[in-house]
């Protein structure tokens, strides 16, 4: 496992596309804080993590309506006025899908990072 966040993301895509509602991913402070706005965004419900010994892993509960979601390769850095565009390029139509950056204030929307009105580097999609 190289890329964490992408290996975690590929895991709920492909339980979500067989009809399963559990699945665990690998843990890491990233993933946390990725599946932390996933599940303020209403795409899964609860999770917990469980600590195996090693690294541990998530356990995600219910995942919710997940047609797709990505890792953005590579992590390129944005400005706030670029932001807008990049949206239209990742997510299929205005206000559909969410856009995940990392900026200086932690992990964060697109939307988000317009109000506060930060750039950052490109993380991840899911609509």
């Amino acid at each position: 496992m190289v890329d964490l966040l992408a290996d975690a993301l590929n895991v709920i895509k492909v339980h979500r596309r067989v009809g399963k509602n559990e699945c665990k991913v690998p843990a890491s402070k990233l993933v946390e804080a990725v599946l932390h706005i996933f599940q303020k965004e209403k795409y899964i419900g609860e999770f917990e993590f469980v600590d195996d010994g090693k690294s541990g892993y998530f356990v995600i509960r219910s995942l919710g309506p997940i047609n797709e979601c990505r890792v953005i390769k590579p992590r390129r850095f944005v400005k706030c006025p670029e932001l807008i565009e990049q949206q239209k390029g990742y997510l299929p139509s205005k206000n559909f899908g969410v856009l995940i950056l990392s900026t200086s204030n932690g992990v964060m929307t697109g939307k988000e990072a317009i109000k506060s009105n930060l750039g950052g580097r490109l993380l991840a999609y899911i609509y």
